[in-house]
């Protein structure tokens, strides 16, 4: 199955080539999970702060559940601001 991952800020640097505008879609096995497509791109752990499937905010304990073919997994750091 095919899903699109979006790194964004200083995530984006883990993105393969050929990603365009901080996204690229890749093929995932059916089991994949949004904690294993993390894993996959060896993320920081302490650098995975809000994590987005198909636009709705996934816990921590939301992370382990199967991805469909098309969705949207998007991913930010930690910002800071003010």
């Amino acid at each position: 199955m095919n899903v699109t991952l979006k790194l964004f800020a200083s995530l984006a640097e883990y993105l393969p080539s050929g990603a365009v505008k901080n996204a690229i879609e890749i093929e995932v096995r059916d089991d994949t999970t949004p904690n294993r497509l993390i894993e996959r791109f060896r993320l920081p752990e302490r650098e995975v702060h809000l994590v987005l499937l198909n636009g709705i905010f996934l816990d921590p304990a939301a992370r382990d559940t199967p991805m469909r073919d098309s969705d949207v997994l998007a991913v930010w750091p930690p910002v800071a601001g003010g």
